[in-house]
């Protein structure tokens, strides 16, 4: 076997089809578009969701739900993760600055602190909101939760 022998198995390779070459070809006329319609017209081409002048699912469907802009999302920080940061920095104040340091939440996030797990010393929780449970734990720890 030679590399010049070499060629693509039968079948393997068609020509193209060369439209709108006259009458004699086969494929002029129409150039195998059909007859009339929007198709069949040079710069053709189909919306997205167009279901042939059918209402589109889309429009089909009833529109729901609302989505309130004004709505604040608080991001929950649990007592027992305060705990184990106050262990790891030991530090006295915890408050937005400390968890943005060591990534338990964004630059722009507002926390909730929650109340499962408990707090062992005194230490100032400075927060967007406290849950009843967690102002509870904190103060009775001997610490003071405050709202900023």
């Amino acid at each position: 076997m030679k590399l010049d022998k070499l060629k693509p198995a039968a079948g393997a390779v068609k020509s193209r089809k060369r439209v709108g070459r006259g009458t004699g070809s086969g494929l002029g006329g129409t150039s195998a578009r059909g007859h009339k319609g929007a198709k069949s017209r040079s710069g053709y081409s189909k919306k997205v969701g167009f279901e042939g002048g059918q209402m589109p699912l889309q429009r089909r469907i009833p529109k729901f739900g609302f989505s309130n802009l004004g709505k604040v999302v608080y991001k929950p920080i649990n007592l027992d993760t305060i705990a184990i940061l106050v262990e790891k920095t030991s530090a006295k104040t915890v408050d937005k600055d400390l968890l943005l340091a060591n990534g338990l939440m964004a630059k722009n996030d507002k926390f909730k602190v929650l109340g499962r797990g408990t707090l062992k010393g005194g230490i100032e929780v400075k927060a967007n909101l406290f849950s009843e449970t967690a102002k509870q734990a904190i103060e009775s720890a001997g610490g003071k939760a405050t709202v900023i």
